[in-house]
């Protein structure tokens, strides 16, 4: 059962539950401030941000982090996990918080809602941030994807809920697997507790399973619209260290105004192992605009 009151996991936040049509999407926001909508990945929750979220406060942005569909205190989707209708729900959270727009920043998983965000609502995107996640099999990863898709996208799409079934009782170790080699300098202990418990039980691990079993119409959706139309949204990728520039690569063809960068010592969840100088891209990426 969810907590009825929500611990903020980023200092100084306020967390806040906002219901949209049958969701209810927990949000931490700290700051006064355009908007910076930041979407976490897997295996991880909202407070993979926090120590990005207090630097974007202290430049004078307003740091918004919810937890994905069905992670973290999130309840799950209702209307599927495709990327676009993620990104319709994030824009009515945007509207309930008050925000007409909003710059979007995703990693991991949380590229791909990103993205449609900026595809399907550019007038609400002042400016997107894409780090260490593919935009579907938009050409450009090829030397990443030479021996496919890393193992794990198959196991999780696998049918019948085969993944959460083999997991539910080794959910700490695996989760704790993918901590481990997304980082190269490792996770706090406590912050790492935290990603734990959030993935503790069947449940919690199928609704995140259900973000891959929803990757192969994501990557229909996106190879459509990028049939005859690009981003207009002056667009940054932050590679790390397992992704890296494949990202770029993917967007270069499809984007008007695209910035790289590649981030020294640092594994693949960029927020964590490279704080600071994720923080400072992405303040120059804003002011920019």
């Amino acid at each position: 059962m969810r907590q009825m009151t929500l611990s903020p996991h980023l200092p100084g936040a306020t967390v806040h539950r906002i219901p949209i049509d049958g969701v209810e999407l927990a949000v931490e926001t700290l700051g006064q401030g355009p908007a910076v909508l930041l979407l976490h990945g897997f295996p991880h929750t909202r407070a993979i941000w926090r120590d990005v979220a207090p630097r974007l406060a202290a430049a004078g942005f307003r740091a918004l982090a919810p937890d994905l569909h069905g992670l973290g205190d999130s309840t799950p989707a209702v209307r599927g996990y495709q990327a676009s209708a993620i990104a319709t729900d994030l824009l009515r959270m945007l509207d309930v918080l008050g925000d007409r727009e909003a710059h979007v920043v995703g990693t991991d998983l949380g590229v791909t809602p990103a993205f449609a965000l900026a595809a399907s609502s550019p007038e609400r995107v002042t400016s997107l941030t894409l780090s260490e996640g593919l935009i579907g099999l938009l050409p450009g990863a090829e030397a990443f994807l030479r021996q496919g898709l890393p193992w794990w996208f198959g196991f999780h799409q696998a049918p019948g809920g085969l993944a959460e079934d083999v997991l539910e009782n080794s959910a700490e170790r695996y989760v704790r697997f993918f901590l481990s080699a997304g980082s190269r300098r490792g996770l706090p202990a406590d912050l790492t507790r935290v990603i734990v418990e959030a993935y503790r039980g069947k449940t919690s691990l199928g609704n995140a399973f259900d973000h891959y079993r929803a990757v192969p119409a994501t990557a229909e959706w996106i190879g459509n619209w990028a049939q005859d139309q690009r981003l207009t949204t002056p667009t940054l990728a932050i590679g790390g260290g397992a992704i890296g520039a494949a990202t770029a690569r993917q967007l270069e063809p499809i984007t008007g105004c695209l910035t790289q960068h590649l981030l020294e010592d640092c594994g693949h969840i960029t927020p964590i192992d490279q704080p600071d100088a994720f923080a400072d891209l992405l303040i120059e990426h804003a002011r920019a605009v």
